[in-house]
């Protein structure tokens, strides 16, 4: 319990300390802001509590020009400010949309109106807000062949996949985006290109808000996206509580502080209880601090690991058949439940089968099955830590020859391969302590070639990285499709 209080007030000190080294510049006398700002005015919003500013710490952000306290709205965004589906259809794209079958997305619409309305210039209604969004995004969706084979495994099929999607959006479209060319001057393909979609997607999938929508005969699928200029310039912080939603009678989509904001002090909002993994995948940053923050077990490395047990592939088929081979992670803390169930009951023989059940509900086993548990977790993480040392290798090199754009998808990959070694080196000197002070570099059963070193564990804590959990809940998550920091 005391150690818990002193990890706390570690991690309030280091705040502090950000918070007291960040600088910040104001933005909101700069051409494009001004011209963001004339925009918003004439649709009804102002700010007087809010200012886009530079900050040292994240890139753009909102900085309180007063003392925002507990329960203040901070941004009271009105409809007619967001770009919506509605937006779309109702614009010189809805004949297209509308006379079109099947029937498109509603994120697939909001990607071919960015496009359309970036390439008229000026001429855009909607140009001083396209004019502030980011040019280029750090989401896998951009990452380069090099960048996505540096990245821990479990991420790389998840970013595969979404390089894969923006793909298909483009490819899947082709003949919808062929009946716009009366639309333009140049040939249409010239105009909705991959390079195109793909900052359109990023776009909306990093900074657009939560905003469910009447169902429409004209789309396909949950309308749920709304893209909201100023209020996206609210970055993410895991420790903030904020109250966020639309607001039926106002007709403004709201936002409101539950702690208060010091005076000149960054705004935050809060996405949501999302692991540093998840900030990359969904909107390409990684929170500094992150309480949530887990490095993911695959079963492919369990397999891997204990590819000795005769058994394990009816072990492993028993685990998937009662769903306990995803989420298996381990903490600075160590283990988590979920892993240590599941090796407790790789842990048994198949004479046992009749126990497997009831381990994965709670049931005990003996001491001896819980140590091969906990040095089976050591292999793991020994394991992990090969490959993200060997991964940071990788980007070292790679950054010696490499371009601007490729260098920040480079630093973002680098800072979740650097969490992971400080986070894998800490459970293993949590699993040390648990055991007593027992030799941890003992042999695991199945895999007679991993060794857990222990004297050279300490090389690999980081005491800078991850606070403690915070024990409060979050009030509301409903930002949760937020953007990234810029």
């Amino acid at each position: 319990m005391g150690r818990s209080r002193q990890a706390g007030r570690a991690t309030r000190k280091r705040r502090h300390k950000q918070d007291s080294l960040t600088q910040s510049a104001a933005l909101c006398h700069q051409p494009q802001y001004v011209r963001l700002m004339k925009f918003l005015h004439g649709r009804g919003f102002t700010s007087r509590l809010l200012q886009p500013a530079h900050f040292t710490d994240t890139g753009r952000g909102l900085q309180a020009l007063k003392t925002v306290k507990p329960g203040q709205l901070l941004i009271s965004l009105p409809e007619s400010c967001l770009l919506t589906t509605s937006t779309v259809l109702d614009s010189y794209l809805g004949y297209f949309i509308k006379s079109w079958k099947p029937r498109l997305s509603p994120l697939v619409a909001l990607c071919i109106f960015l496009v359309c309305e970036r390439h008229r210039g000026e001429a855009s209604d909607w140009f001083p807000y396209i004019d502030v969004l980011p040019s280029t995004y750090t989401c896998p969706a951009y990452f380069t062949d090099e960048t996505m084979a540096v990245l821990p495994a479990s991420v790389q099929i998840k970013a595969l996949k979404q390089r894969e999607a923006v793909q298909e959006i483009h490819s899947d479209n082709q003949d919808f985006i062929r009946t716009l060319q009366p639309i333009f001057s140049e040939p249409v393909e010239e105009v909705l290109t991959y390079e195109a979609l793909r900052w359109a997607w990023c776009s909306v999938n990093t900074r657009s808000v939560f905003m469910s929508h009447a169902a429409n005969s004209f789309l396909c699928g949950q309308d749920v996206y709304a893209l909201a200029p100023f209020l996206d310039l609210l970055n993410h912080r895991p420790d903030v509580q904020v109250k966020a939603s639309f607001n039926n009678v106002t007709r403004c989509y709201e936002i409101t502080s539950v702690a208060g904001i010091k005076r000149y002090h960054q705004a935050f909002i809060n996405y949501g209880s999302h692991d540093n993994q998840r900030l990359m995948l969904e909107y390409g940053f990684m929170a500094p601090c992150n309480p949530h923050s887990v490095v993911y077990v695959d079963s492919a490395l369990l397999i891997d690991v204990l590819r000795g047990d005769r058994s394990l592939e009816q072990k492993m088929k028993f685990l998937r058949e009662n769903s306990f081979l995803h989420n298996l992670t381990v903490s600075s803390e160590g283990p988590s439940w979920r892993l240590t169930t599941a090796l407790r009951l790789l842990s048994l023989p198949q004479t046992l089968y009749h126990h497997w059940k009831a381990v994965l509900l709670g049931q005990a086993v003996c001491d001896e099955r819980e140590q091969w548990s906990r040095l089976t977790a050591s292999t793991l993480c020994q394991r992990l830590l090969k490959d993200t040392h060997t991964a940071l290798d990788k980007i070292t090199h790679l950054f010696q020859h490499c371009e601007q754009s490729v260098r920040e998808q480079l630093f973002v990959a680098q800072s979740l391969r650097e969490e992971e070694k400080c986070i894998l080196g800490s459970c293993l000197m949590e699993l040390q302590i648990i055991q007593g002070g027992n030799q941890l570099d003992s042999l695991s059963p199945y895999d007679h070639s991993a060794r857990v070193l222990a004297p050279e564990m300490q090389k690999h804590v980081c005491f800078s990285g991850n606070g403690p959990k915070q024990d409060s809940e979050l009030v509301n998550t409903s930002v949760d499709r937020a953007k990234g920091q810029r």
